[in-house]
C-alpha cells in the first residue's frame, strides 16, 4: 500500500440496509420517541409502518430481502399488550417460520429479528437498530446465491 492512501477508501464500510415493519400503536411510536428525543442510531433502516405486527404477510420480509436490504426487523407491542388482542402472537409464530425458513434458505438467522417495542421505548429501538447494524456488518452483504 501506498504510503498516503486511505485503506478504508480502497475497501468502504458496508452499510447494510435495514427494513423494519413497525406497528402503529406501540413500536412506530417507539421509533417516533427515538427520533423526536434525538436518540442518536444509525440511519441504515427504513420503517414501513403498518396497523399491526400481525398483518406482516411472510412474503413482505421475502421480498425486502429479495429487493436488496441486508436485515429485516418486524417490531410489535409487547406479548399480551397488542391493540389488536392476538397480533403479536401471530407474529411471534411467524416469526420462528420465518427464521426457520430463511436459515434453509441460507440466510444467516441474526438478519431477521422480532423485536416487542412500546411505544414509552425510543432507547430499546435506537438500541436495537445499532445491534443489528453491527451485526449485520460483521456478517457482510449477503451472498449473491442466496438472494
Amino acid at each position: 500500500m501506498e504510503e498516503g492512501t486511505n485503506p478504508e477508501m480502497e475497501h468502504p464500510a458496508f452499510e447494510p440496509k435495514i427494513v423494519a415493519f413497525c406497528c402503529n400503536w406501540c413500536s412506530y411510536a417507539g421509533a417516533d420517541l427515538a427520533g423526536t428525543t434525538r436518540l442518536q442510531y444509525p440511519a441504515n433502516v427504513r420503517i414501513i409502518r403498518v396497523m399491526c405486527s400481525g398483518r406482516v404477510d411472510p412474503a413482505f420480509v421475502l421480498k425486502a430481502f429479495s429487493l436488496g436490504a441486508d436485515g429485516v426487523i418486524v417490531a410489535g407491542c409487547h406479548p399480551s399488550d397488542c391493540h389488536y388482542i392476538n397480533g403479536n402472537e401471530k407474529t411471534a409464530m411467524r416469526g420462528i417460520f420465518l427464521s426457520e425458513f430463511l436459515e434453509d434458505a441460507g440466510l444467516e438467522p441474526q438478519r431477521f429479528r422480532v423485536e416487542w417495542i412500546a411505544g414509552s421505548e425510543g432507547q430499546k429501538f435506537a438500541d436495537v437498530v445499532k445491534k443489528m447494524v453491527a451485526e449485520l456488518q460483521t456478517l457482510g452483504p449477503i451472498a449473491e446465491e442466496s438472494a
